[in-house]
């Protein structure tokens, strides 16, 4: 490709702001990010932000390149024909290629009055409205978690370390990743804290109402404030620009990122699914994922052939409160091993995991190029298994 390439990337998270900052290797490409904010959000520290001990906020000139232009606004429908974008505020922008990093949130549209009476806290503006809430809610009140993942048992943590009365309603195990001796750690530190954990498959929440959760085996928990950790949810833009997605409205790519309609749109983050198998959930991967999709765009530029994503997780950290955490050693298919760093030694992995989740953005905005990551040989392995026993799906894995 000859001249300058445009290159748009829309969403301004961990997998956006990496790959719009390696992007900036090349002189020849002009990078447009935009974000609805104008702040870079922490996702990793708003339950901290809800419990009052982080902002949870960077600002983007410490994070982004130089060269990399910021539009605050939303996209409301991406035009893969016209390659252009239209703004919420009015107006489009157009691209030679798109990187399609919209993220993720919680999602409660199962669950009768999870969306009119508890409270979400994926985003920056929830968890906001979150903490103004509890900052009103007396002392004594009832709090109730819902979801026994990494943000529930975090959020959980955080408030009954401050002295609140918190119950985490699982609905299911607690800490699902973690090892069995790793999730018994975990369940001694929040009965210390006071937290009592209602986990098993009674401990579905079935109904929320204004002062109430209501649960599958018929219980009714008295809460003054419900804070809704569980589900996934992805926004749905590729879905309503006529993109295919997964179940979950995850942009559906092959093992480069690339869109299996579109070659010029590349994904990354929790709103990609690859092969239609997604990677799990973390600001780690969507790094990892936005510096990869950004390769896959420069290499097409360059009039190179893509590489298939290759990544493994060394690891899962889970805080518990600010005096202690798990830190979840993995295998490369990113199941846990036994050994895991619990305590205060595992609290400070987990804010030097937090801190460096930021710290690799304004290194790649230094030196573009610069990212790497832990690679892996499962994926290769369960594409391969998928290929033999579905061999009209296994036409979308490059």
């Amino acid at each position: 490709m000859s001249g300058n390439t445009e290159v748009v990337v829309v969403g301004g998270g961990y997998a956006g702001v990496m790959a719009a900052n390696r992007l900036t290797q090349r002189d020849d490409v002009t990078v447009t990010l935009i974000n609805p904010r104008p702040t870079f959000v922490a996702r990793l520290r708003l339950h901290q932000l809800v419990g009052g001990s982080h902002g949870a906020v960077v600002d983007y000139r410490e994070v982004l390149a130089e060269g990399v232009r910021l539009v605050v606004d939303t996209v409301t429908r991406i035009d893969a024909a016209g390659r252009s974008v239209t703004l919420a505020e009015g107006g489009t922008v157009g691209y030679d290629y798109l990187i399609y990093a919209v993220g993720s949130g919680s999602t409660d549209r199962r669950v009768p009055g999870a969306a009119e009476f508890a409270y979400p806290i994926a985003t920056l503006e929830a968890a906001r409205r979150l903490r103004s809430v509890l900052d009103a809610a007396p002392a004594t009140a009832a709090l109730t978690v819902v979801g026994g993942g990494p943000t529930g048992i975090e959020t959980a943590a955080e408030l009954a370390e401050q002295g609140r009365r918190v119950t985490l309603v699982c609905g299911g195990v607690l800490g699902p990743y973690l090892h069995p001796r790793a999730r018994r750690t975990a369940s001694r530190r929040l009965a210390r804290l006071g937290v009592t954990v209602l986990d098993g498959p009674d401990a579905e929440v079935t109904a929320v109402t204004r002062d109430a959760v209501r649960l599958g085996d018929g219980r009714e928990l008295p809460s003054e404030v419900t804070i809704w950790t569980a589900g996934f949810g992805v926004p749905d833009l590729a879905a309503r620009s006529g993109l295919r997605t997964d179940a979950a409205g995850r942009l559906l790519t092959d093992e480069t990122l690339t869109s299996v309609d579109d070659e010029r749109i590349v994904a990354a983050g929790d709103s990609a699914a690859p092969s239609d198998l997604p990677f799990r959930m973390s600001a780690y991967a969507a790094g990892c994922l936005g510096a990869h999709a950004a390769d896959t765009v420069l290499a097409r530029i360059a009039g190179e052939h893509p590489a298939p994503v290759d990544l493994s997780f060394p690891a899962m950290c889970i805080s518990l409160g600010r005096r202690a955490a798990i830190f979840q050693l993995a295998h490369k298919d990113d199941t846990a091993m036994r050994l895991y760093i619990g305590g205060r030694a595992g609290a400070k992995l987990k804010e030097l995991s937090c801190e460096y989740s930021v710290k690799h953005l304004v290194d790649e905005a230094r030196k573009p190029g610069s990212h790497t990551w832990p690679k892996g040989d499962k994926r290769r392995q369960l594409l391969r298994a998928r290929r033999g026993q579905a061999p009209a799906a296994a036409g979308r894995i490059a």
